[in-house]
């Protein structure tokens, strides 16, 4: 995991790369280590999640991942987690990458497409408007954490935390997400690597960070 690049390289522009997986992937995890290990590399690296990463969607995180699972429709949900990622995208997502740095999110836009558009009824013609006429961007490069579903859910709910809205809608939510995760990836090859996240902790983050490397590697310039 400490492998480095053959020359030193300055970035043009920054870099947006997002995590994305079922509950209990291993993403979180592995985002941090890759945060770790770009550091280390000398690399300015903005850490950040969603729902989140601002003040006012840090505040929103709280009312769509805590309380009944009923709590919200999924129309509702597709309205706040885009409100969130708009003031997220505004306050710290574009400062960062039109400084230069390398914005590593946990979940983003995919998450929505997932959770919302698909899990809970056919909403994702409703998730990419919305996303179009708000966002109006894509991660350069999204890794996506594949896992059982059983073994996902079983991970999420040992941590115990009050966010486990998602989770307590159980296996079966869980399943249909992966399935939606592995048609992401093929949906937009250009931008997703599907990462098998069954494997050891090491083994997983040194894959990532290869990947990210060569990611690195194409955007920079010698410097």
């Amino acid at each position: 995991m400490t492998a480095s690049r053959p020359s030193p390289l300055t970035l043009p522009s920054g870099l947006f790369i997002s995590f994305e997986g079922i509950d209990g992937s291993g993403k979180s995890t592995q985002i941090k280590l890759l945060a770790q290990a770009l550091r280390n590399e000398g690399l300015d690296v903005v850490l950040t999640r969603e729902p989140g990463g601002s003040t006012g969607a840090e505040e929103i995180r709280s009312l769509v991942l805590e309380g009944d699972p009923d709590r919200w429709s999924a129309e509702s949900e597709i309205l706040l987690f885009t409100a969130a990622r708009r003031d997220h995208l505004e306050k710290t997502i574009s400062p960062a990458i039109e400084a230069g740095k390398i914005v590593l999110c946990d979940r983003f836009a995919d998450s929505t497409r997932m959770y919302q558009g698909m899990s809970r009824g056919d909403l994702r013609t409703v998730v990419d408007q919305l996303h179009s006429l708000m966002i109006g961007r894509e991660p350069d490069l999204t890794f996506i954490i594949d896992m059982d579903p059983q073994v996902g859910l079983a991970r999420a709910k040992s941590r115990q935390t009050s966010e486990e809205r998602f989770e307590d809608f159980g296996e079966a939510l869980q399943a249909k997400m992966r399935a939606g995760f592995l048609g992401l990836a093929k949906e937009y090859p250009d931008r997703c690597i599907l990462i098998d996240g069954a494997r050891e902790i090491e083994l997983v983050a040194a894959d990532i960070l290869s990947q990210t490397q060569a990611k690195i590697a194409n955007h920079a310039v010698p410097s």
